[in-house]
């Protein structure tokens, strides 16, 4: 009776184990695609670099986000929704002077928001801890690119400069959700 009990516990683990396999694997299919279209979307917005080089700033993406130390799965949903969430929050702000198509702005804050809310359902799935210093740089760095928007006034060159940097960051995201697989 014991052992049919230990088997019994033991196959339920096993199975819940490949079922979580399968969601990550998935999940990262999810993120990948995501950021995919995230990254064609800004690459759609007018305006190059080059007339804005004298603008130029180095934004200090998290240096353990930069060297994609390997991260648990759990932290890495995490590092993904913070990032998702204050990428959003940035392109919300004053965009008047851009002159880019709305729509894809607007397709972009979309394509953001199913991704963030996807993965808030996740999160409140599983039991996730959260190294704080990781979370600060990443804010850091974030309030480093809305004090500088700020500080050039959301001029376009500003606004470019941005979008190339978010650019950056998407790589770095792309880097991370890679570890996702199995």
């Amino acid at each position: 009776m014991t052992s049919r009990c230990i088997l019994q516990t033991a196959l339920l683990v096993s199975f819940s184990t490949t079922v979580l396999a399968v969601n990550y694997d998935l999940l990262q299919f999810q993120l990948s695609s995501s950021s995919v279209e995230c990254q064609e979307l800004l690459l759609q917005l007018n305006g190059t670099s080059k007339d804005c080089l004298k603008d130029r700033m180095n934004f200090k993406i998290p240096e353990e986000i930069e060297k994609s130390q390997q991260f648990q799965k759990e932290d890495i949903i995490l590092i993904t929704l913070e990032m998702v969430r204050k990428t959003s929050d940035i392109f919300r702000r004053n965009l008047s002077s851009t002159g880019w198509n709305e729509t894809i702005v607007e397709d972009l804050l979309a394509t953001l928001h199913r991704q963030k809310e996807h993965l808030e359902e996740i999160m409140e799935e599983g039991n996730f801890t959260w190294d704080h210093r990781t979370l600060l740089h990443l804010k850091r760095y974030y309030l480093r690119i809305v004090q500088y928007l700020k500080a050039k006034e959301y001029s376009i060159c500003a606004w470019i400069i941005v979008q190339a940097e978010i650019l950056r960051s998407f790589f770095f995201l792309d880097k991370l959700t890679d570890y996702l697989l199995n």
